[in-house]
């Protein structure tokens, strides 16, 4: 699994953050802590307003808060405001919540676990299947799910080899190859789900998890043998390695009976633990 991008779970709560490997430090995505301690539908335009208020304060925080690319609900690689753990922990004092101190615990924890990972990567794989299991998921899924970030990892490094650039055109080809076998784009996929903010991948069941591997997979080994140069050419063979996965989607769907591409998703079908108490917005008037 890479450490560049990745989604942390605190709480049943995803939060982006990027591992630094030159500076050696995590930055976290400053909207998806402020949605974790707040709970409003709305985190941007509370950071936009908390901005203003410690402007006014003479903090000089937001000054500090840096820009990276991460996923966007849409799936489409946005720059976001990003910060480091030191910067986040500052941040939790100018919120007032009753998830400050547990996020100020993970936040330690996060920091450790990535020093034990750096001895042994194996923790990695450890970690990511008990964070499913804390949500819910069931052992049969978690193993198609570890194993469809295997095949994917090695699809994306087989495109670094292509010269392809990470962002705008994995996310191009990754689209290719969903809308080949799926006959849906991500966004169309999504929507089926109603998904917004969620991973499509952990909401899809067993079968489309081995039919979306299936089609990675066959794009990789495809790639190998041919060899494509350019983004054009990196795109046909991403629609043959979807192709060969539609086929097997509709011969499967003649002899059940059954779309294998449906709204069914996890986080509907997961327990729901109760929402958490919403806090308002700050005001940088004076009372």
């Amino acid at each position: 699994m890479t450490h560049e991008n990745t989604i942390k779970i605190f709480e049943q709560k995803q939060v982006r953050t990027h591992w630094d490997e030159e500076n050696e430090c995590w930055y976290i995505s400053v909207i998806d802590v402020i949605e974790v301690l707040t709970g409003t539908d709305r985190p941007r335009k509370y950071w936009n307003d908390l901005k203003t208020k410690l402007k006014k304060e003479g903090s000089e925080l937001s000054e500090k808060i840096g820009q990276l690319k991460m996923a966007a609900p849409d799936g489409k690689m946005r720059l976001t405001d990003v910060a480091d753990t030191e910067q986040i922990f500052r941040l939790i004092q100018s919120i007032p919540s009753p998830n400050a101190e547990p996020f100020k615990l993970w936040l330690a924890q996060l920091a450790s676990e990535r020093l034990d990972e750096m001895q042994d990567p194996e923790i990695t794989i450890d970690r990511a299947l008990q964070q499913y299991l804390n949500l819910g998921y069931s052992e049969s899924w978690i193993n198609q799910r570890l194993k469809s970030i295997e095949i994917r990892k090695e699809l994306t490094d087989e495109w670094k080899k292509r010269g392809l650039k990470e962002g705008v055109q994995f996310a191009a080809l990754t689209d290719i190859i969903t809308k080949a076998w799926s006959e849906k784009t991500t966004k169309e996929y999504k929507i089926l789900k109603g998904l917004k903010k969620e991973n499509l991948r952990d909401n899809m069941t067993n079968t489309e998890l081995i039919l979306n591997m299936l089609a990675e997979a066959s794009a990789k080994d495809i790639s190998q043998a041919t060899h494509p140069e350019g983004f054009e050419e990196n795109a046909k063979v991403a629609e043959q390695g979807g192709n060969v996965a539609k086929v097997a989607r509709l011969e499967l769907e003649a002899k059940t009976g059954k779309k294998v591409v449906t709204s069914l998703n996890a986080k509907a079908a997961l327990k729901n633990k109760e929402p958490r108490k919403k806090i308002d917005a700050p005001s940088s008037k004076k009372k």
